[in-house]
């Protein structure tokens, strides 16, 4: 008898133990781009870095004033209550931010208009080197592997060229 409620105890542990994985993957699914967030250290790391004094120099000799470090910590708190309680709108509240972040890192990209982007690469994109080109760098180190290695004559160097002075 005492064997069956053991029996009886491991199975109910182990439905709630696939319960919650399910759980956990059906929210993984449920947040789209849950990628996007980061560890949760990395915030910590930026907000820190962000309110240090060496961090608010840089700020005010860059930008001519400081910054508001306050998403940082935002992120961070949210992206806590993401891993330790799945807390839905804080994960998107993440996601958001780091969204956001990511155009305003891009925003001059997407807006230049001197460069025409390319569809396709140069159709000579895979051309031979100049002559001059190739006489120049034929005696490097990097030229020399690389015709070991077509050669199939490459040596392993067993010697360590590392120094501590």
């Amino acid at each position: 008898m005492a064997q069956n409620s053991q029996e009886k105890s491991n199975l109910d542990h182990k439905e709630d133990k696939e319960a919650k994985a399910d759980s956990e993957t059906n929210i993984e699914e449920v947040i789209e781009d849950s990628w996007l967030i980061r560890d949760c250290e990395v915030y910590s790391d930026e907000y820190d870095e962000c309110t240090s004094f060496k961090g608010r120099f840089h700020q005010y000799f860059i930008y001519g004033e400081t910054l508001d470090c306050n998403q940082w910590k935002r992120d961070c708190d949210n992206c806590y209550k993401w891993v330790d309680s799945k807390d839905v709108k804080a994960g998107e509240a993440v996601i958001i931010s780091e969204k956001n972040r990511r155009m305003d890192r891009l925003r001059a990209h997407y807006r230049n208009d001197i460069w025409k982007k390319r569809d396709l690469p140069p159709d000579d994109w895979s051309a031979p080197l100049p002559e001059w080109m190739v006489k120049r760098d034929e005696n490097t180190y990097l030229a020399q592997k690389a015709k070991e290695i077509r050669e199939g004559t490459e040596t392993v160097e067993k010697e360590s060229t590392c120094s501590i002075m």
